[in-house]
């Protein structure tokens, strides 16, 4: 049966064995450059090799994996331009979120964001890095959620895996959870410029890095 989906068995097959396959993307399991092999993926899941036929075929449309002559398909890495884009996005839409957070959200709302930040930081002193990492992208969702915009939140929906993706190789952890508790005291202010701002800022610090990292982002695949 297919691990990791949350959908449980209400799900269809293909989008179980799909989000199983996006995630492990996501999570760095399957590096830019790995082959997925439909006949060895229905085995592990326990599927036959439609549901997964048609995973790939979702993969490919959202742009995680390609075909290769010769090797079949493989997981795809973000070009150069790809990336610029996604920061672009990020620029536009993160900030506007984080505005939108400071101006809606609630003491409560604060508080919870602040907890996620606390255990992500409980989780990376002992040593579950990759849970760590989860929480701090949780981060960045529940400042989406605070927003209440839902066409904000549509916008951001089909990036926020790719980012999730690019992070991961981008930021030392224990820096980016300082980075975001000054985030939230931004937010927490209650003034969206501050707020705005300190986005910004984050954004504008994390995309400075990439020059370094564009090599292992990309996987060769330019």
């Amino acid at each position: 049966m297919v691990e990791g989906a949350s959908g449980g068995k209400s799900q269809p097959l293909r989008e179980q064995v799909h989000e199983t396959l996006r995630q492990r993307i996501f999570e760095g399991y399957y590096v830019p450059g790995t082959r997925l092999v439909e006949r060895a993926l229905a085995e592990e899941f326990t599927v036959s090799r439609l549901p997964v036929r048609e995973a790939l075929r979702m993969l490919r449309q959202d742009g995680l994996v390609v075909e290769k002559d010769g090797r079949g398909v493989v997981v795809a890495g973000l070009s150069e331009k790809e990336v610029r884009d996604l920061f672009d996005l990020r620029a536009a839409l993160e900030v506007l979120a984080c505005r939108l957070a400071a101006e809606r959200g609630s003491r409560e709302d604060f508080a919870e964001l602040g907890e996620l930040l606390e255990a992500a930081s409980s989780q990376l002193a002992a040593g579950r890095y990759r849970t760590a990492q989860k929480i701090n992208n949780d981060f960045h969702d529940k400042v989406t959620e605070i927003a209440d915009n839902d066409l904000l939140r549509s916008a951001l929906e089909p990036l926020i895996g790719r980012l999730h993706w690019l992070f991961r190789h981008a930021e030392d952890l224990e820096e980016l959870i300082d980075e975001h508790r000054r985030l939230l005291a931004a937010i927490a202010t209650g003034d969206p410029d501050v707020a705005a701002r300190q986005s910004a800022e984050h954004i504008a610090k994390y995309r400075a890095q990439f020059p370094d990292l564009h090599a292992e982002v990309t996987g060769g695949n330019q």
